[in-house]
């Protein structure tokens, strides 16, 4: 027995020795109402040679004796702090933005996209400097160089595109804006156009079940786009932009400091599309004409030393799509059949705050309130179809965040409350709802600051409409090893469909429309409802002394209840209830690698087993492939006084995708039981004279790859077998476009 004791002594003394010879902390930084931990920030004793630098999360482990008594805290850009220490209990100390700063100028290689190795959740980053590689003139072309989301157009009509996540479509995915649910309901067709790409900042996408704080909508998982802040973007920015399709564009931002304390943005952002083109000699616009006007006007509120942080935004915007055969004109042919014509007008209104309050003297406590009110009004026909929609939401959430016991276990808990008001007119008939919805949440993240973390969040939420449910998810991290992190997560969404808005497309055809009423409380259908399966496995590498990362992901997601999207007859499309199993697998692999100095590679393979019950039997996902290809490099030369170029190539191969039946149809307008593969380029070169001038030119499927055929029926779009709805790849080919941007100065605040 005694000789136990002696050995357990001799094991855990000298560990409770050298705890005791170290203090232990935390260093952390406030951005945007958010607390954070900061790697590299400088820790040591005043006076002495002993010091040490935070690592990823913040955390510092320095030699402490009873006699050092003043600790050195500092990093650029920050007031540098010396702080009292009476004992080696754990330290949280908050770094302040300094004031007045000196000119510095820091060379450092920064990752456009990057993938953490620290959140819990699967979570991707695209900055803004991984955006400028493509045109990206709105949000929904902002995905065109990352492999984790696919962007397909919709239809041969409107030219729109959507995207998809793990195999699903955008209804599945939650997609916010500063983390406020933005691209819903009525805007889900055409909501992603209306966020130009120079208004983002950053991307963050997070695959699978996300967290329970923004609601219990997402399925496949969240895509959320933050916008850029009056006090730090540019004081005034321009970007023109124009292509050979006729499409021209302008953003301007114009920032300016009001205050100590407040600073305004205004972003205005126009475009224009005014060429007839029809490369296809179908007689159909291969591209609507069109124009948009979107203006924002965004108010930044920050006073570090009382804890405070908001943002109130105000947009206004207008826009108008004309789409159809050539020589369509609205005032002599509308709902006639001289010609099939199409118009998609939407006026817009939205406003959102966020006030964020961090408590001084505990800086891992705070507590936000978001607000979201918008007016969104679309009027449409599609040859002699109507879809009018108005849909009134306001969004609010009050989120508390704090910690139990230390900074290893942090919770976040609040109310949300929604309220959706739907008016739409289907070909002269009525839908109208309102939908309440009132709910609570409980997030607990524990994280043992070195292999092991976990978030496992529950929601409980009452909806006027779909009643009171649950939604409980869990994200599990562990690094089994240097440069590793293995992830698993498990969630359940639900949602109501709005099964017009969410399928526009699909009047651009003479289907009709045939609802299999199960006696829900919308459209009377029931709500959707899926569980969502993922693992990640994330391994960094250095190869040649040049450093990598592969990724592999594995999601599932299981429906228990679906509306059925079923337009396997080609006569009609129908919206029911599944009746039978429908599910989603997505595996997808991913390689990035620095191969030279200015060069990254990007490489990814993804498979798709997308599968439904329909009445007529279970089949693959319509015009869903099972196997995609991605290829990105991006390369730029070495920065000297006369700027730098950079040159980015995008490759993207799609397999084969099966078409909707059309066994219906007569000969001439049948398809055949797949689509072709598909290879797509996109090139861009630009030219940084200076960091105030760059000048870009570039193209967008450079292969000039089309498809065959896009419009059934073309010849005579008021018949029987006329249908926009089945594309699978481009169709006006190759666009080319040339562009410019400008900042007057960037802003040192």
């Amino acid at each position: 027995m005694k000789l136990k004791i002696i050995y357990i002594l001799f094991i855990f003394l000298p560990i409770y020795s050298v705890a005791q010879d170290n203090l232990r902390g935390m260093v952390m930084v406030q951005e945007n109402g958010k607390m954070s931990g900061i790697e590299g920030a400088s820790v040591y004793w005043l006076d002495t040679n002993i010091g040490t630098t935070t690592d990823e999360k913040g955390w510092f482990s320095i030699d402490y004796k009873q006699e050092y008594k003043k600790l050195v805290i500092s990093f650029i850009g920050y007031q540098t702090d010396t702080i009292e220490v009476n004992s080696n209990k754990e330290l949280h100390h908050l770094l302040r933005e300094s004031n007045e700063l000196e000119a510095v100028e820091i060379n450092a290689r920064k990752k456009t996209t990057s993938i953490s190795y620290l959140s819990t959740t699967n979570v991707a980053k695209i900055s803004s400097e991984e955006l400028l590689k493509a045109a990206c003139c709105n949000l929904s072309e902002s995905f065109e160089t990352n492999p984790s989301i696919d962007v397909n157009f919709s239809d041969a009509v409107t030219g729109t595109k959507q995207v998809q996540m793990l195999g699903l479509n955008s209804p599945y995915i939650l997609i916010a804006q500063e983390n406020i649910p933005m691209v819903r309901g009525a805007s889900q067709a055409y909501g992603l156009t209306f966020t130009p790409g120079t208004w983002v900042e950053s991307i963050q996408i997070t695959k699978g079940a996300g967290s329970v704080v923004n609601g219990y909508e997402s399925i496949a998982g969240q895509i959320n786009a933050e916008l850029v802040k009056p006090n730090t973007d540019s004081d005034l920015f321009v970007n023109l932009y124009a292509s050979n399709n006729g499409r021209y564009e302008l953003n301007t931002h114009i920032n300016k400091k009001v205050s100590n304390k407040w600073s305004t943005g205004l972003y205005i952002h126009g475009n224009t599309r005014s060429n007839e083109i029809d490369n296809n000699h179908d007689n159909f616009l291969d591209l609507p004409l069109g124009k948009q006007l979107n203006i924002m006007n965004r108010w930044q509120y920050q006073n570090l030393e009382k804890g405070w942080v908001s943002f109130i935004n105000f947009r206004y915007l207008t826009d108008a799509k004309d789409a159809g055969e050539l020589g369509f004109n609205p005032k002599v042919d509308k709902f006639t059949t001289n010609a099939w014509g199409s118009e998609i007008n939407t006026n817009r209104f939205d406003f959102s705050t966020k006030i964020g309050y961090v408590f001084p003297e505990i800086p891992y406590q705070s507590f936000g309130f978001q607000v979201a009110y918008s007016n969104h009004n679309q009027e449409a026909y599609y040859g002699l179809k109507t879809y009018d929609i108005n849909h009134k939401s306001v969004y609010s959430n009050l989120i508390f965040n704090s910690i139990i016991g230390d900074t290893r276990n942090k919770f976040k808990t609040g109310i949300t409350y929604t309220h959706d008001s739907y008016d739409e007119d289907v070909n002269a008939t009525k839908f109208g709802r309102t939908e309440n919805s009132i709910g609570s949440f409980f997030e607990y993240a524990y994280d043992d600051l070195n292999k092991f973390s976990f978030t496992a969040g529950f929601r409980a939420d009452y909806h006027n409409k779909l009643g009171f449910f649950a939604t409980p998810r869990l994200h599990l991290r562990y690094a089994p090893w240097e440069k590793s992190v293995l992830r698993a997560s498990i969630g359940r969404g639900k949602k109501s469909a709005n099964i017009f808005a969410e399928n526009q497309q699909l009047f651009a055809s003479n289907r009709t429309i045939n609802i299999i009423d199960n006696g829900g409380e919308i459209y009377g259908l029931n709500p959707e409802i899926a569980w969502n399966y993922g693992l990640s496995y994330l391994q960094g590498f250095n190869l040649f002394e040049r450093k990598g990362d592969i990724v592999f992901d594995y999601y599932r997601t299981d429906f228990q209840e679906q509306v059925v999207v079923d337009w396997e007859n080609p006569r009609e499309v129908s919206f029911y209830n599944l009746d039978g199993k429908s599910y989603a697998n997505s595996f997808q692999t991913e390689v990035n690698y620095n191969a030279f100095k200015n060069v990254d590679f990007r490489f990814s393979y993804k498979y798709y087993d997308v599968q439904t019950e329909y009445n007529m039997g279970k089949f693959q996902r319509a015009l869903t492939p099972k196997h995609r290809l991605f290829f990105n490099v991006g390369v730029s030369t070495t920065p000297n006084k006369n700027g730098l170029w950079k040159f980015d190539a995008t490759y993207n191969w799609v397999g084969k995708q099966r078409f909707p039946s059309t066994v219906g149809n007569s000969t001439e307008y049948q398809n055949p039981m797949f689509t072709e593969t598909t290879n797509l380029l996109n090139l861009q070169v630009t030219k940084v004279f200076s960091p105030k001038f760059e000048v870009y030119l570039g193209g967008e499927n450079v292969f000039n790859t089309t498809q065959d055929r896009p419009i059934l029926a073309a010849d005579d779009p008021f018949g029987t077998y006329f249908d926009s709805t089945m594309v699978y790849a481009p169709i006006n080919g190759g666009n080319y476009y040339l562009g410019l941007r400008y900042n007057l100065k960037k802003s040192i605040k």
